[in-house]
């Protein structure tokens, strides 16, 4: 193996473990208030007729929408970000900064209206959000975002509904 190899792999390699020490743990799930939801209840081809093929891959699924095409990156009014499987809150419009990810972003959440789980999906640890009530996958936080809290929320626009005030 050539030594240019080898520098693009440890480089690649560092990135990597960068990436995986922006990502927050775990923290207990609001979800036990919501034990007993209806929405738990939803079989995956109810969701799907519910829900549409986009938004039904993102919440049901895990799946990622493609960056920079939700409408949702281009809202700024006042009001609520609320999940798209069962309404509840979840941002409030305050909280959206523009992050350039290419998804909706916020540096804060309604704590008791998510749960949180590690993720390995694409090989290395992240903190997956998802809904507390229905258990819709929404997307995952990272330790890069603003103040107040330096967390981003970054969001599958498919998996939200915005309420205006």
């Amino acid at each position: 193996m050539t030594l240019s190899v080898l520098l693009h792999r440890r480089s690649l390699l560092t990135g990597v473990l960068a990436l995986a020490a922006c990502s927050p743990e775990p923290t207990a799930a609001g979800e036990a208030q919501y034990a007993a939801s209806p929405y738990r209840r939803i079989s995956d081809a109810e969701w799907r007729r519910r829900l549409g093929d986009a938004a039904w891959r993102v919440l049901r699924h895990e799946a990622t929408e493609r960056p920079f095409t939700s409408p949702l990156n281009d809202e700024h009014r006042r009001g609520t970000f609320v999940c798209k499987g069962c309404d509840l809150p979840l941002f409030r419009s305050s909280w959206k900064f523009e992050s350039g990810t290419g998804w909706p972003s916020f540096y804060e959440v309604m704590g008791a209206n998510i749960g949180r789980k590690r993720d390995f999906a694409i090989g290395i640890p992240r903190t997956e959000y998802h809904c507390a009530r229905c258990l819709g996958h929404q997307g995952h936080v990272f330790n890069d975002g603003p103040r107040p809290t330096g967390l981003r929320y970054c969001n599958n626009g498919a998996a939200l509904r915005f309420v205006a005030a």
